[in-house]
């Protein structure tokens, strides 16, 4: 089997995706450092997506920026999709680690970035007229990253077909549990806050009186 650098590990595994995170997996590749920075990009990208699309498309963005959505449209949902997958996989006699679902999905996630990226450009040299060229780029790139997902989840814990899309559609479900869960804690904390802010503004009142 081949003896590829880390960065070649990378291409490896975006161009083969019927083997190779199949091959990274005997041949124990992945970096836990280049899933990070893909995450990163993953970020910078769901911003871009969101903020720096040309005027001709009609993007409409507020006057003020608020980093929160984004991190939660992207680092939070990583991590959810990680830890969602490891926690039901383990239940299901998955053979993956944490470690490596992260590098993994992180892996899958490139071809998906990288088409919103080219897009945000070309939105600044193409017409509405020719808005199919960014269709097709988002389609070739979202199947692309949902194909090498399939094939990490799968080889990651040796999973059959059938037990892999189980696995997944169980994982989204942990996700969106974990995700409500996630809005009702700020929530509370929210209403907290209020509270002690509340009794804190009565007691400053009346010292003051």
């Amino acid at each position: 089997m081949m003896d590829l650098t880390q960065r070649e590990w990378v291409k490896h595994a975006i161009t083969h995706p019927a083997e190779g995170f199949e091959d990274m997996r005997w041949k124990k590749a992945g970096s836990l450092k280049i899933a990070f920075f893909i995450v990163f990009l993953l970020f910078l990208a769901v911003i871009a997506d969101g903020r720096l699309y040309g005027f001709q498309f009609g993007v409409t963005y507020d006057k003020t920026f608020n980093i929160i959505p984004y991190i939660v449209k992207s680092i939070v949902l990583f991590a959810a999709w990680v830890v969602g997958n490891w926690s039901i996989c383990t239940l299901l006699d998955g053979e993956g680690t944490a470690k490596n679902i992260c590098i993994y999905s992180a892996y899958a996630l490139i071809p998906y970035i990288a088409q919103i990226f080219i897009n945000v450009i070309l939105s600044h040299f193409l017409v509405q007229d020719e808005v199919v060229f960014m269709n097709a780029i988002r389609i070739i790139g979202v199947g692309w990253s949902a194909i090498l997902l399939f094939s990490a989840i799968k080889s990651v814990h040796q999973y059959s077909f059938g037990k892999t899309i189980f696995a997944i559609i169980l994982t989204i479900v942990a996700m969106l549990i974990m995700l409500f869960l996630l809005v009702l804690f700020m929530s509370l904390v929210q209403q907290v806050y209020i509270f002690i802010s509340t009794i804190y503004t009565e007691i400053s009142y009346r010292i003051r009186v």
